[in-house]
């Protein structure tokens, strides 16, 4: 199969994070807005072409004021940085099914090359006979890599947000007609 278009279907996608949280526990939180270009042959994805944008606005950690301090010159800064995004740059077959995508990721202004380990959940035909692609994708950053190291330290020792954050991503796409 030659490369083809993708359309994401962001209601059966997500974007979404962990952080530690006073060095006992984890934050949970999701991404409600984004869209995503992905060019691709599903028979063989490193030759793909991805390119992820994400409304840092749309952040959802089930908590307003925490939402609204992430969204502060404190952390993104959306009113300078309203985007997140990836562009995929390497992609190397692991196995069968896994992959690593390397690719530019840019937030709050800076630019790094970030690694997601990626499974490839296969091609099916929808009720309506359209195909639809399936692909999770997990990895880690390093906030302070891209400038975002606002943090207090704990009464106890300690500091209130980890430093890592661990990326998880449901992706279901349809092969445009």
């Amino acid at each position: 199969m030659a490369k083809v278009k993708w359309n994401v279907d962001t209601a059966h996608s997500s974007i979404d994070f962990s952080i530690r949280h006073m060095m006992i526990s984890k934050v949970k939180g999701t991404f409600h807005e984004f869209d995503a270009t992905v060019e691709a042959d599903p028979n063989d994805l490193t030759t793909a072409n991805i390119q992820v944008s994400i409304d840092l606005a749309s952040i959802d950690t089930r908590n307003e004021d925490r939402d609204n301090h992430l969204k502060s010159a404190d952390f993104f800064e959306i009113e300078k940085y309203p985007k997140m995004t990836f562009q995929s740059t390497n992609i190397v077959k692991k196995s069968e099914d896994e992959y690593d995508f390397t690719g530019d990721l840019t937030l709050h202004g800076v630019t790094k090359s970030v690694t997601l380990s990626a499974k490839f959940e296969g091609v099916v035909k929808d009720p309506w006979g359209n195909e639809v692609a399936g692909l999770s994708a997990k990895g880690k950053i390093k906030r302070s890599d891209f400038g975002l190291t606002w943090n207090n330290t704990l009464e106890t020792g300690g500091i209130l947000i980890g430093d890592d954050v661990n990326i998880a991503i449901e992706i279901e796409a349809h092969k445009e007609a």
